[in-house]
């Protein structure tokens, strides 16, 4: 079973929690794992709210940028991708591994997080105009009886 989404997503906080819930529906809809459905939300969220918080064009004032978010379940993996509009990584920022955060820390976990939750990570910049692109991806595991199948 193929399955993917994709969404255009103003950069305001209500937008993250409408991105997971869109993802947990596809999931349990599909039948994956609650586990895995639910680290991938997670991850989702993390990666929605660098793009509302950091995805902007400060010289355009910001407020009303948008984002991308595009979910592919193919198979047995699922892929993510949040991709914004705003400065971007800098430069050697994709390279660099990634440093956890203090645990008292308010800001810096959430590609930790991502890199915790998803089996594979790419971190990088847009071509052209600029702009950041994480992306992860996951292995599924299936619950016994998927709704779609029982549908």
């Amino acid at each position: 079973m193929s399955i993917w989404w994709s969404l255009h997503l103003r950069r305001e906080a209500a937008s993250v929690p409408l991105a997971r819930r869109l993802l947990l529906g596809t999931m349990e809809s599909a039948g994956v794992d609650p586990d895995v459905s639910y680290d991938l939300s997670v991850a989702l969220s993390e990666a929605c709210a660098n793009a509302v918080e950091h995805g902007g064009d400060a010289a355009l004032g910001g407020s009303s940028e948008a984002y991308r978010v595009t979910a592919y379940l193919d198979g047995e993996k699922c892929r993510i991708e949040v991709a914004d509009s705003g400065p971007g990584f800098p430069a050697g920022r994709a390279r660099t591994p990634l440093r956890p955060a203090r645990a008292d820390a308010e800001h810096g976990r959430g590609l930790c997080l991502i890199q915790e939750l998803a089996d594979h990570v790419h971190i990088g910049n847009k071509p052209g105009r600029g702009g950041a692109v994480v992306s992860f991806d996951k292995i599924l595991k299936w619950k016994k009886d998927p709704s779609l199948l029982t549908a």
